[in-house]
């Protein structure tokens, strides 16, 4: 009879448990990563537009006072013409 060459030798049930944890680590990682991957892809992202287009969360100007005249006019508290007329006093000229 001739002897099959690393057929039980050498391994045991050490090198076996090594391999079964192995291979248990790498498909929960994968798991794990498919899951991630899953979530990420599907959670609801804020929309942010670009900047100066309306309906944008910060003014387009970066002084108050001008935002807030904007805000009136736009809400139509007040007219054009004395959103104009006010305009011209916060630029400085009457």
């Amino acid at each position: 009879m001739v002897p099959v060459m690393g057929w039980y030798e050498g391994t045991g049930w050490g090198t076996w448990l090594v391999m079964v944890l192995v291979m248990v680590a790498f498909w929960t990682l994968v798991v794990v990563g498919i899951v991630a991957l899953l979530r990420w892809t599907a959670s609801p992202r804020p929309a942010t537009p670009p900047p100066g287009v309306a309906g944008a969360s910060r003014p387009s100007s970066p002084d108050p006072a001008r935002a807030v005249l904007d805000e009136r006019l736009a809400r139509g508290d007040i007219d054009e013409a004395e959103y104009r007329s006010r305009l011209a006093t916060l630029r400085g000229g009457a």
